[in-house]
């Protein structure tokens, strides 16, 4: 009798536990099951910034190889499973600080407003965010003689930020 009623426990339980919507981290909520090989294309950009575009896919491209168990090319590949392409809408660097004393900029922000849209071969459409936007800070040098722009690796950082973001939200739907 008490094994049939602990039974019965162990069992509703496990019932109300799996409708709950929880999941796996790293499950696949917005990839179909079947998705082995996802393309991520050299992100397309409507801005004048140099390298941009290529920081993002790549960190895009290594967020996606870390963190799920898909094949990840960097190609528009049309055997893929799954294709997921990027546009950098605008790009802006603003001063952020002045510094008095040498008249210039101290620190600056760059925004990043990026559209993302994966598909499925059929053309589905499997997640789309057409307002990413990022930010990142950056120091400048003032010193003439030790003078190191220090804007791309900003934007590298910036792109390591936002491909941990959009590959959670893949991923694990948030």
């Amino acid at each position: 009798m008490m094994r049939s009623i602990l039974g019965f426990v162990v069992v509703a339980a496990l019932g109300a536990v799996s409708g709950c919507g929880y999941h796996t981290l790293g499950a696949p909520t917005h990839l179909p099951p079947n998705a082995r090989t996802l393309s991520v294309p050299v992100f397309a950009t409507h801005t004048e910034a140099y390298h941009t575009e290529s920081a993002l896919t790549d960190a895009v491209i290594r967020e996606f190889a870390a963190r799920s168990r898909m094949r990840v090319t960097p190609s528009a590949n049309t055997d893929s499973d799954v294709v997921l392409k990027g546009t950098i809408l605008n790009e802006t660097v603003a001063p952020l600080t002045y510094n008095t004393t040498t008249q210039q900029s101290s620190s600056f922000l760059i925004t990043l407003v990026v559209s993302v849209t994966l598909q499925d071969r059929e053309g589905k459409v499997l997640y789309e965010n057409k307002n990413y936007v990022f930010r990142g800070q950056y120091q400048s040098t003032s010193d003439l003689p030790t003078f190191l722009d220090e804007r791309p690796a900003a934007i590298d950082r910036l792109s390591r930020e936002f491909a941990r973001a959009l590959v959670a939200d893949v991923l694990e739907g948030m």
